[in-house]
């Protein structure tokens, strides 16, 4: 479901891109405005980043998003006429994304781009998504501006509308960073703190979702058991998934959200307890038990401040494949501000341990911890995103780094390339 400047000025509800908005847009010769641009050719395949495409893109951005149809022919500004901008191929539709990465900075992701029509009238329709991350520049040469839409022109931004808009991409952080550490806080609510460590990872988007319509139980089941099937392309079973340990198939109303509740309700399951949510704004939340599980079934479980590194691998890469099937459910790309971290109110030091080759424990190289300091980073998941694979590594990396430790066991390296 998009909601586009088509959808928006011919009076309709968000819905899909369709032929008949464009052909209506054209029937009512609708004129150009800030956020809607008319356009007779596509950029070319080869060229794409040099033509005035990143330009136009980047323009719609920095004004708040806005639409793109290639295929019209316009008078005075008003649309009159449709012309047949030909096929685009998956490789030419790659040339105006890659356009919109590597000629814009910083990069914009996330365009969502729509065939429509048939042979003679073919149109492309190309919805730029509103930015946080402005102002977004173009490079020429050693030369560089900020385009903006004035109305329906684009014109340059002037040195003081550069610094406005980069003081409120500042204040953007700040909010940002405030709403992630109320998610944080608030999924940390509640638990056995003091019995055993608790893995709490929460994922805020860059920009929420308000627009699109709230989730329905359906959705959010789809979106559980996909993030399931997700999370085993870079890691295997050997640490304990949280999302084989909730409630996948049947996810629970809650505060503008959808919870997959704890399944591992025995004293012998404890150490397995796992809550998974997904929030109606798109955010992500894990609370999953990482401290104290047993040896094997036949021992006392380990003391609740002792953490495998497998068990903080297994619940990073469930978070991280939760963020994925969110987007894929929403399309396009996505950014996402994640904090992951381990809480532990016992009084003993947390300890994070690993196996050794033979698979058994082994800690000596790790360092004790009286406090473990929240993980931060980016997320970016989506259509288009090739290094997902390599950013889930990087973020477990991070996590076990801090209790000393080196290697990952549960999450696979990825490629080279």
């Amino acid at each position: 479901m998009t909601f586009s400047a088509l959808h928006k000025y011919l009076g309709r509800k968000s819905g899909p891109v369709t032929d008949e908005l464009v052909a209506s847009a054209v029937e009512e010769h609708l004129v150009e405005t800030s956020d809607l641009d008319w356009k007779r050719e596509l950029p070319p395949e080869k060229g794409a980043s040099g033509s005035d495409f990143p330009k136009d893109v980047a323009a719609m951005a920095n004004s708040g998003g806005g639409t793109i149809v290639f295929g019209v022919s316009e008078v005075q500004k008003a649309a009159t006429g449709r012309r047949d901008v030909g096929e685009l191929t998956e490789a030419h539709e790659r040339a105006l994304r890659r356009a919109a990465v590597t000629a814009i900075m910083p990069p914009i992701f996330g365009l969502e781009i729509y065939r429509v029509g048939v042979e003679g009238e073919r149109a492309v329709v190309v919805v730029v998504p509103p930015s946080v991350d402005g102002p977004h520049l173009i490079y020429k040469n050693d030369l560089f501006g900020a385009p903006v839409r004035n109305d329906a022109d684009t014109v340059w931004m002037k040195e003081r509308q550069i610094e406005a808009m980069y003081r409120a991409r500042l204040d953007e952080r700040r909010h940002a960073g405030e709403a992630l550490r109320r998610l944080y806080d608030d999924t940390a609510a509640g638990h056995d703190l003091a019995e055993r460590a608790w893995l709490i990872g929460v994922a805020h988007p860059r920009i929420p979702d308000v627009v699109a319509a709230r989730p329905t139980q359906e959705q959010a089941r789809m979106t559980f058991e996909r993030a399931a099937t997700v999370t085993l392309q870079w890691s295997d079973r050997t640490g304990i998934h949280p999302l084989e340990n909730v409630t996948l198939n049947n996810p629970r109303p809650g505060l503008r959200r959808w919870t997959a509740p704890n399944k591992a309700t025995s004293d012998r399951q404890r150490f397995r307890q796992a809550w998974a949510s997904i929030h109606h704004d798109g955010s992500i939340s894990i609370a999953a038990a990482v401290g104290g599980p047993p040896i094997n079934s036949d021992r006392e479980p380990l003391p609740g401040s002792r953490i495998p590194s497998r068990s903080i691998e297994a619940a990073v890469s469930d978070l991280v494949a939760l963020i994925a099937s969110a987007v894929e459910r929403r399309g396009g790309a996505w950014e996402y501000e994640v904090q992951v971290g381990v809480e532990y109110q016992g009084t003993d030091p947390m300890v994070i341990q690993t196996t050794d080759q033979h698979g058994f424990i082994y800690d000596d190289n790790s360092t004790p911890l009286a406090r473990f300091v929240p993980v931060a980073a980016t997320i970016v998941a989506g259509e288009g995103v090739t290094d997902l694979h390599q950013q889930v590594y990087g973020l477990a990396e991070d996590c076990v780094n801090q209790g000393g430790i080196t290697y990952l066991r549960t999450i696979k390296e990825p490629p080279s390339e």
